[in-house]
C-alpha cells in the first residue's frame, strides 16, 4: 500500500481527482470530514447511548459521546507523531502538499466517529439485534435472505452501522456525510462482509465492517485506496485494513482500558488504594511524587494518573506503529498496536479488574438485560409492522406504528433485506433514553 493513494481526499461518486496541493488550507478536507461527523444526528445522539453503564443518571460516567470525544483527541495525538515521521520518511509526500497534522485530522475524525453506530445499551444492544433474528421472531424471514444478508442481522455490527450512516443515502441526502475515503478507509477496522465469519485469527478479521447494503461503496472506496485483498477466491470482500485504522483502534484501547476503569473507582465500584496501584505501575517513570503527594480527593488523584497513562500510551503506541510501518504497509501486520505494548502486563491487569468490577456488575447485567427486552419488543414491533404495509394489510395499529415511530423510514418494496437492515439501523440509532420511551408507549406504560 502507498501512502499519496492511501490519504485520498476522494469522495464516493466524484468526478474529478482531489488533490492535496489544491486543498483550502483554511477548510482542509480532512477536518470538513470532522466538522460533518460533529453535526450529525447520529453523533449527537450518543450523549445519551451507554459506554458501559447503561442509563447512568450519574455525571461520574461517560457516555459514548464523551467517550468518542475522548477517543478523538487521543487519536488526533497518534495521528500527529506518526504522521510527523511519515513525512520524513517520505519527502515526496511533503512534495504533494501533505502535513503532518493531516495526519491528525484523519485519526480525529475516524475515531470521533468510531462508536456513531453503536445501538443501545452497549454491545448487548448488538447482541440483542442479533439474537432476535438467530434464535428470536425474526427468524422468519431467513427464507427470504441470501447467506450474507442472513448474516449481517444474526452478528448485527455496530462497525457496518456506523460504515451504513457515515454514506447511506435517506431522505433525500446523497450519499450520507460524504467523507475522505481517508477518513472512512481508517474508521473502517474490519475491512470486510460478514461472511466468511472470522476466517482467521488476524485483528482485521475479527469482525466485519460493512453490510450488503453498503458493499458497492466499500468496494469502490478499497479499490481507490489501494487495499490489499485477503480473499484468494475473490468471491468475498475481504481486505488488510488501512495502516491508519491501527490508531484508530489504539486511541480506543486507550480510552476504554483507562477510563472505564476510572469510572470504576469514581463510582466506588473499585477500591482506591487497590486501583491507583495499577495505574501507578503505568507512570512511574512521568509521575511527580511531589504533585501527586498535594491532592486531595480520589477523582484528583484518578484524573491526575489517569492523564499521565494516556500520555504514556500514546508514546508507546505511536513507537508500535513506526517501528512496524514497512510491515503495516505491506499488509503483514496482523495485530493491535496494544498488543505490543512494554505496559502490555499493566493493561491486562487494569482490563481483569474493570471486567470483574464493572462489566460484569450487578448493575450493568440487569439493565443489559432490560435493554434485549426493549430492543426485541420494538424489532418485533416494527418488522410486523413491515410485513403488513407488504401484503397490503395494514391494521390501524400498524399506521399508528409508522406514523409515530416510523415517520422518516423509507420502505422498500423490492426485497425484505433493504427494509430488515434499514429497520435493524433505526432501532440502533435510538439513543437509550428514547429506546425506553418507545418500548413504554408501545407496552401502553407511559401515555
Amino acid at each position: 500500500m502507498e501512502w499519496e493513494q492511501l490519504l485520498s481526499l476522494k469522495k464516493f461518486n466524484d468526478t474529478k481527482e482531489r488533490l492535496r496541493k489544491d486543498e483550502d488550507g483554511t477548510r482542509l478536507g480532512f477536518e470538513v470530514d470532522y466538522d460533518r461527523i460533529v453535526f450529525s444526528p447520529a453523533f449527537r445522539s450518543l450523549q445519551d447511548k451507554t459506554q458501559v453503564i447503561p442509563l447512568s443518571k450519574t455525571d461520574f460516567v461517560h457516555t459514548r459521546l464523551t467517550h468518542s470525544m475522548e477517543v478523538s483527541v487521543v487519536g488526533r495525538s497518534l495521528g500527529r507523531i506518526v504522521g510527523k515521521k511519515v513525512l520524513q520518511r517520505n519527502p515526496h509526500l511533503v512534495k504533494a502538499g501533505y502535513k503532518f497534522s493531516d495526519f491528525g485530522a484523519i485519526v480525529a475524525a475516524a475515531a470521533l466517529a468510531h462508536d456513531i453506530g453503536n445501538p443501545p445499551f452497549g454491545h448487548s444492544g448488538e447482541k440483542a439485534i442479533g439474537a432476535y433474528f438467530q434464535g428470536g421472531a425474526g427468524k422468519r424471514f431467513k427464507a427470504e435472505l441470501t447467506p450474507k444478508q442472513y448474516q449481517d442481522l444474526i452478528k448485527f455490527e455496530g462497525n457496518a452501522n456506523g460504515f451504513k450512516l457515515l454514506t447511506q443515502t435517506r431522505n433525500g441526502i446523497q450519499d450520507g456525510l460524504r467523507l475522505t475515503y481517508a477518513t472512512l478507509g481508517a474508521f473502517t477496522k474490519y475491512p470486510k462482509e460478514s461472511l466468511p465469519h472470522k476466517p482467521t485469527q488476524q485483528i482485521a478479521d475479527k469482525k466485519f465492517g460493512f453490510f450488503q447494503s453498503e458493499k458497492h461503496i466499500f468496494k469502490d472506496l478499497a479499490q481507490s485506496l489501494g487495499l490489499h485483498s485477503t480473499d484468494p477466491s475473490g468471491s468475498h470482500l475481504r481486505y488488510k485494513r488501512h495502516p491508519l485504522a491501527f490508531l484508530v483502534e489504539a486511541a480506543d484501547d486507550i480510552c476504554y482500558t483507562l477510563i472505564d476503569f476510572e469510572d470504576g473507582i469514581n463510582l466506588g465500584w473499585i477500591e482506591e488504594d487497590y486501583a491507583l496501584e495499577y495505574l501507578i505501575k503505568l507512570v512511574e517513570k512521568t509521575i511527580r511524587k511531589e504533585n501527586y503527594r498535594q491532592l486531595t480527593t480520589t477523582k484528583a488523584r484518578v484524573s491526575y494518573l489517569r492523564a499521565l497513562a494516556i500520555n504514556t500510551l500514546i508514546r508507546d503506541a505511536a513507537r508500535i506503529f513506526l517501528d512496524h510501518e514497512q510491515a503495516i504497509l505491506a499488509g503483514t501486520f496482523n495485530q493491535a498496536l496494544l498488543d505490543l505494548s512494554q505496559y502490555k502486563a499493566q493493561i491486562e491487569d487494569i482490563l481483569r479488574i474493570s471486567v470483574k468490577k464493572v462489566y460484569q456488575s450487578q448493575q450493568v447485567m440487569e439493565k443489559e438485560i432490560a435493554g434485549y427486552k426493549i430492543i426485541g419488543t420494538l424489532l418485533d414491533t416494527f418488522t410486523q409492522t413491515y410485513e403488513n404495509r407488504q401484503r397490503q394489510s395494514s391494521s390501524p395499529y400498524d399506521n399508528l406504528i409508522r406514523a409515530s415511530f416510523l415517520s422518516d423510514f423509507e420502505f422498500d418494496s423490492s426485497s425484505v433485506y433493504p427494509n430488515l437492515i434499514g429497520i435493524c439501523s433505526a432501532v440502533a440509532s435510538l439513543t437509550d433514553g428514547k429506546a425506553l420511551q418507545i418500548y413504554q408507549k408501545i407496552r401502553g406504560l407511559n401515555f
